[in-house]
């Protein structure tokens, strides 16, 4: 099976070497509506399409993160199914819990990407190798990014992020092949 992803040239070039994504969870792995039931609790809706890419970013070696500034049990239970391990909720400092993740995992901003939609997301995504939003973020976050996805936020923009970082990682391919077995 011939993979049939293209990225320009450039923009792989600035993704070789990542080894860990941070992700924002609302407008990013979510479409950013908040939905509240009628007891209150909070409803999310996720892709399935972003979840296949942060397992497919694991299998390769390449670290997801999130760094998100709710908490709720959905978005708990989501991340858990997922296996993601390096999570931190409620945060209003998103550059400090970074810092925190890269110092634990002993990497540094330029091997480090991260994706978000609004302002809190800024001081991260400007440090970082490569930023990147999705179509719908805010008008200063996606003139900021490097690359903005095709695919809204909750769509499959965290997908498109992973399937860049696995072709720039040259893992794409086998990972394709393995999956049409």
């Amino acid at each position: 099976m011939t993979p049939r992803l293209n990225f320009p040239p450039e923009l792989l070039l600035q993704a070789q070497g990542i080894a860990l994504v941070f992700f924002d969870v609302d407008g990013v792995l979510t479409d950013g509506g908040l939905y509240f039931g009628e007891t209150g609790e909070t409803i999310k809706r996720f892709h399935t399409l972003d979840g296949h890419g942060l397992k497919l970013l694991q299998r390769a070696g390449i670290t997801p993160a999130v760094i998100t500034g709710r908490d709720s049990k959905p978005l708990r239970l989501r991340l858990a199914a997922l296996g993601i391990e390096h999570v931190h909720y409620g945060i209003d400092d998103k550059r400090l819990a970074a810092e925190e993740t890269l110092k634990t995992l002993g990497l540094d901003w330029s091997q480090a990407a991260a994706m978000g939609d609004d302002w809190p997301d800024l001081p991260v995504m400007q440090r970082c190798a490569l930023s990147c939003a999705p179509p719908n973020a805010h008008l200063e976050v996606r003139a900021m990014a490097h690359h903005v996805t095709q695919a809204p936020g909750g769509c499959g923009a965290v997908r498109e992020l992973c399937d860049l970082l696995l072709v720039a990682s040259g893992k794409y391919a086998a990972l394709l092949q393995e999956a049409a077995r």
